[in-house]
């Protein structure tokens, strides 16, 4: 899996910055989007949707992968773009975390950043170190 070019992550910051505006957050009023590139090269966006039972609420981290498993089935991350207005943007919470953890291999990359661009760069295993992972299942 290669990393994505300067071009392709700029593409996938604005569709996540594009998408965060659609997000649902009537109870934190705290909006995020995510955009991510899987190895295909496929894109795929979602936003964070929350629900008044706070459970039922979805992460726009989530929301993006989920997106990406319903079109593509079986398939790796390769970069994940996530957005929100914060100057120090916050990064995926430990559910998102483990979802991204799934579906993303050693050459995955997540990336934090506002609306004018992308701040931080993480590895999985530095924001998840010592995963649970399939392979603990086999």
């Amino acid at each position: 899996m290669k990393k994505n070019s300067a071009a392709k992550l700029q593409q996938l910051h604005a569709f996540a910055v594009s998408v965060r505006k659609n997000s649902y957050s009537p109870y934190s009023k705290y909006r995020v989007g995510a955009a991510l590139s899987t190895d295909s090269g496929a894109m795929f966006y979602g936003c964070n949707v929350e629900n008044a039972s706070y459970g039922g609420t979805i992460c726009a981290e989530r929301a993006a992968i989920f997106s990406a498993v319903s079109a593509e089935g079986k398939m790796k991350i390769r970069d994940i773009v996530v957005v929100t207005a914060e100057k120090k943007p916050w990064p995926p919470c430990g559910f998102c975390r483990q979802v991204i953890a799934e579906f993303s291999d050693t050459q995955t990359q997540i990336h934090l950043g506002d609306e004018k661009k992308i701040h931080k760069t993480y590895s999985l295993s530095e924001l998840l170190p010592e995963a649970f992972g399939p392979q603990n299942l086999k």
